[in-house]
């Protein structure tokens, strides 16, 4: 019988070690270059090479900036579509080096400058890779762009109008349309866009962008549009016939909200729904402790209404109805009333005058102001009925952009949504603007293999 010898390897634990720097003799982890940080960035600049200073073309008419060579992109400040832009232009000689991060430093509106803020990595000695900030500093030289230049020549240089029309006796309509046009930036191509009654006027320095214009008008709410156009001027050497096209589009009268009595004939083609039907994509209460009277009424809105509370409908009980349609009806039972939404009047006559914690962007739009002091109050009046139509219902504002409102203090206003209590927007549907530091690192950075 032989003896087993058994052999049992024990393997060491692997430790990472520490080096000393060659220049300044501090322990450090081993990298490639056999150099602390400090020392490195002491004598190696990975922004050797890199702009510091460049310049952009800005038409102060439409805000847009020129794309070499005849290319105008429209952009805010301090906005993602300037960003972009500017890193596009800083492309050819940024081709060696990595862009990690990209902000704004905050400059005055102004001054014509516009400052980056990069955090950039390059390959340094021996495969080592240093990361360091850089910042460039962007001269602005105004020019007018062709169709601004033209338009300042003649401001009659359009080439296609569209008149937006609602034959109603209030704007909220074109609030929510504003809010929409906004949001998908449809009137990027406008030259100029002015109020007019009942509707908006866009003019347009392109026929192919007022009918993409109307295609967008068209997808978002019910109209009917037809176009003209007129003669300008005729070469009959070249044969070349310029027009000035006009597109007139009507908004259908029919709101939100809005009671509707339809015709026999529709209301059977529609199995037999009706004759009163109300819009919903829309109590009496000077009787209340006066009598004894009780109206039984059906509502869309029951689960929204408490005992003691408020609603807002059609009061058919003591409405004259001289309507021709509902008089083809024989025998009809109309109801007493038809409630359309719960009223929250009481709650914000508590907290008038409070600043919301949500704002709405705006359009550049040319506003009549000669038509006097009613008109202008109607006109608030109508854009807080649509504000509070937004925060009364969430379907509304789905695609819509609503921003947060710095000058909000929480301690002002503070309502929950859902219960009897007033509606707000959630914080979660808000979007922050873009708020930019000008505080730099002072760190040079770190390197890694």
């Amino acid at each position: 019988m032989s003896d087993l010898a058994a052999s049992v390897m024990f393997l060491p634990s692997q430790t990472v070690g520490s080096v000393l720097c060659c220049i300044c003799g501090v322990s450090m982890p081993p990298n490639p270059a056999n150099m602390c940080v400090r020392c490195l960035c002491s004598r190696v600049d990975i922004t050797e090479g890199l702009p510091r200073h460049a310049s952009i073309v800005y038409c102060p008419e439409c805000r847009s900036y020129l794309q070499p060579p005849r290319a105008w992109i429209r952009a805010d400040l301090e906005s993602k579509e300037l960003l972009t832009f500017c890193l596009r232009r800083l492309k050819p000689l940024t081709r060696h080096v990595r862009i990690v991060n990209a902000e704004f430093v905050w400059t005055e509106p102004h001054s014509k400058r516009i400052k980056l803020h990069l955090r950039i990595q390059r390959e340094a000695l021996n495969g080592a890779i240093l990361e360091q900030s850089h910042l460039i500093e962007f001269t602005q030289h105004d020019n007018l762009c062709d169709s601004c230049s033209r338009f300042q020549a003649n401001p009659d240089q359009w080439v296609a109008a569209v008149q937006l029309r609602q034959h109603v006796s209030h704007r909220r309509t074109f609030f929510h349309l504003e809010q929409l046009i906004l949001r998908h930036g449809t009137a990027a191509r406008t030259l100029r866009i002015k109020e007019a009654d009942r509707g908006v006027d866009f003019f347009f320095g392109n026929r192919s962008h007022a009918i993409k214009f109307v295609d967008f008008i068209s997808s978002a709410v019910p109209v009917q549009s037809r176009s003209d156009k007129q003669l300008v001027s005729h070469d009959p050497k070249s044969n070349r016939y310029n027009y000035k096209h006009t597109f007139s589009v009507e908004i259908c009268p029919i709101c939100r909200e809005d009671l509707i009595c339809l015709p026999p004939k529709v209301a059977n083609t529609l199995g037999n729904l009706g004759p009163l039907v109300l819009c919903t994509k829309v109590a009496r209460v000077s009787d209340f402790g006066k009598n004894d009277n009780i109206f039984t009424v059906r509502t869309h809105i029951g689960h929204l209404l408490n005992p003691g509370g408020y609603a807002l409908g059609y009061d058919l009980y003591g409405a004259n109805i001289n309507d021709f349609e509902i008089d083809k009806y024989r025998g009809l039972d109309l109801p007493h009333a038809i409630l359309v939404k719960k009223s929250y009047e009481e709650k914000r006559q508590k907290r008038r005058g409070k600043v919301r914690s949500w704002k709405l962007k705006s359009l550049n739009m040319e506003i009549d102001n000669t038509k006097g002091r009613m008109d202008e109050e109607k006109r608030v009046n109508d854009y807080e009925e649509f504000l509070r139509d937004l925060e009364e219902n969430p379907e509304l504002r789905f695609n819509m952009s609503l921003y947060h409102n710095n000058d909000y203090q929480p301690s002002e206003m503070a309502s929950t949504v859902g219960g009897d209590e007033l509606p707000s927007v959630p914080l979660d549907d808000l979007i922050a603007e873009l708020a930019i530091s000008d505080e730099e690192e002072s760190n040079c950075g770190s390197m890694t293999e």
